[in-house]
């Protein structure tokens, strides 16, 4: 018969393991959720950007206007 101590040990280097796996598994997702942050970044500048020019005073873009993640022509570009 294994020893209270012995199996004490056996739980708690499973749990240990476990913990191990589950750090590991939270490294990958936080480097994948701060690739897809940046990701959604770049899209927003490129949108704001877009967004400024195309409201330019004098820009070559009458008729068009942004919205929330659309280009949408509203009448004929002279």
């Amino acid at each position: 018969m294994p020893s209270v101590v012995g199996v004490l040990e056996q739980h708690e280097l499973a749990a240990r393991r476990r913990v191990d796996a589950l750090r590991e598994e939270a490294d990958r997702i936080q480097a994948e959720l701060a690739m897809a942050e940046q990701e959604w970044s770049e899209w927003t500048i490129a949108r704001e950007r877009v967004g400024a020019v195309l409201s330019a005073p004098g820009s070559d873009s009458a008729g068009v206007v942004a919205t929330d993640g659309d280009c949408k022509t509203v009448g004929s570009v002279p």
